[in-house]
């Protein structure tokens, strides 16, 4: 049997030319540059190749954070993305999927991710919650308040993150 083509793989490695590979060489990719904020790279990369072409991809990074008063660890994933001219066959499902199912073998209890209003509705649908309390973020002059949506989806069936004002205890993936 054929594997999957449309199946996602862990990348050794995800640079700018594979960013621009997918989301071509716009100065504002992700649409967030008008935030102002630095973001993180990413430690582990999942991609999905059609035909030889890098065309979706979904970072993960292990985070610091706080939420009320409990001190926890998180999953970050970031950097999701999907080439244009391939959007609505479900690679951004499947390729945050594949982020996820790693991220359930890292021991945090949940994951987070940031994104533009616009996105709620697809990242809900994929079991993700809004973050309803304030979220603030490292940056180069101290904590901000993050101006993108905050969501979390749990990793072992934890009952939820923690209530009160999350701190992220670097900048944002």
């Amino acid at each position: 049997m054929d594997d999957d083509p449309m199946e996602p793989v862990r990348l050794a490695a995800y640079t700018r030319t594979d960013q621009t590979e997918i989301l071509g060489d716009g100065a504002d990719p992700f649409g967030v540059a008008g935030t102002g904020l630095t973001f993180l790279p990413k430690d582990d990369h999942f991609g999905i190749r059609l035909a030889g072409r890098l065309v979706a991809h979904a970072g993960l990074l292990r985070l610091s954070l706080t939420a009320g008063d409990t001190a926890t660890e998180a999953m970050g994933v970031g950097g999701v993305a999907v080439a244009p001219d391939v959007r609505g066959r479900g690679l951004a499902r499947r390729v945050v999927a594949a982020a996820l199912d790693h991220a359930r073998t890292q021991g945090p209890p949940f994951a987070l991710l940031f994104c533009r209003a616009p996105l709620v509705p697809f990242y809900r649908h994929l079991g993700w919650h809004p973050v309803e309390s304030p979220v603030h973020v490292e940056q180069h002059d101290g904590p901000v308040l993050m101006p993108l949506c905050t969501m979390w989806t749990p990793l072992h069936g934890a009952p939820g993150l923690p209530q009160g004002p999350v701190r992220l205890h670097s900048f944002p993936m």
